[in-house]
């Protein structure tokens, strides 16, 4: 297991040379957000269609 630091260099190493700090900032964020949905599915932190249409409307 990677600590976050490693990871964050692992993913930034990743990236193109010529990326700017808002392209690293975004994959940082995107990562992290992803990380917090799939826990979320694992605790059953989740809603239904239904309830999702309701709070949109």
């Amino acid at each position: 297991m990677y600590s976050i630091k490693e990871s964050s260099i692992k993913l930034i190493m990743q990236l193109p040379d010529d990326c700017t700090i808002e392209d690293i900032q975004y994959e940082l964020y995107s990562k992290a957000k992803i990380k917090l949905g799939l826990k979320d599915i694992e605790t059953g932190n989740i809603i239904s269609e239904n309830e999702m249409d309701y709070e949109i409307n």
